[in-house]
């Protein structure tokens, strides 16, 4: 058995793979499992670092061991982070595929159903019953101009004989308001002044006598 055929769980040869979402699952999995590996290796690299310095002058010996132990978290932590991109890559793709995979089993479903409700449908057939409801929108707007239209019931009148009339009802009409305006009162003419007019000027009056004259001789002339 392979080492991802014992991580995912197949069972040989002849076994059935897992599903896409098992596989998922067992690789977060395994992502969390190598983080709180990654935290555990960082606490050791801290601790024997503590170590080093606390026996640099006094214990050179136990520094060293130390150190190197350190290293060896280092390299395992090194390789760790390595593990972890590569299984979040295969995760990341496991993903896509079963959203595409998801997608496509949507799409054929539509597809289906698609096909399913067209089986009983004729195009001639809608062609003749889109005809047909036009038609009948047509009758039915037809007769909704034939209702709305007036009817006279056989009384057929002159339209100019009746305006003729109009104004000549108008005419009376105003006739009437102006002969109940100009009765309803007497009105009051302006009073005479009491005071003598003003005398006519000098020359004024000389030049009324003269034309008097003028006159007077063309008349004698003229005789």
């Amino acid at each position: 058995m392979s080492v991802f055929g014992k991580l995912f769980g197949g069972g040989g040869k002849g076994g059935k793979g897992p599903s896409p979402q098992e596989a998922i699952q067992k690789l977060r999995e395994t992502e969390e499992m190598l983080t709180k590996k990654q935290e555990y290796l960082e606490q050791k690299i801290d601790a024997e670092l503590l170590t080093a310095k606390k026996n640099g002058t006094k214990n050179k010996r136990a520094a060293l061991q130390a150190l190197k132990r350190k290293k060896r978290y280092e390299k395992q932590l090194a390789q760790i982070d390595g593990t972890l991109s590569t299984i979040e890559f295969q995760r990341e793709a496991l993903e896509n595929a079963n959203t595409n995979t998801e997608v496509l089993k949507n799409m054929g479903l539509a597809a289906k159903a698609m096909k399913t409700a067209h089986e009983n449908m004729d195009i001639d057939k809608v062609d003749d019953l889109m005809q047909d409801i036009t038609e009948q929108q047509e009758l039915a707007n037809e007769i909704s101009d034939a209702i709305s239209k007036p009817i006279g019931f056989g009384e057929d009148y002159d339209e100019d004989e009746l305006l003729a009339e109009l104004e000549e009802l108008e005419q009376e009409e105003l006739d009437k308001n102006l002969l109940e305006i100009g009765g309803t009162e007497d009105v009051p003419l302006p009073s005479v002044p009491s005071n003598p007019l003003p005398k006519k000027p000098v020359a004024q009056k000389k030049r009324e006598e003269e034309d008097e004259d003028d006159m007077e001789e063309l008349k004698a002339w003229a005789m």
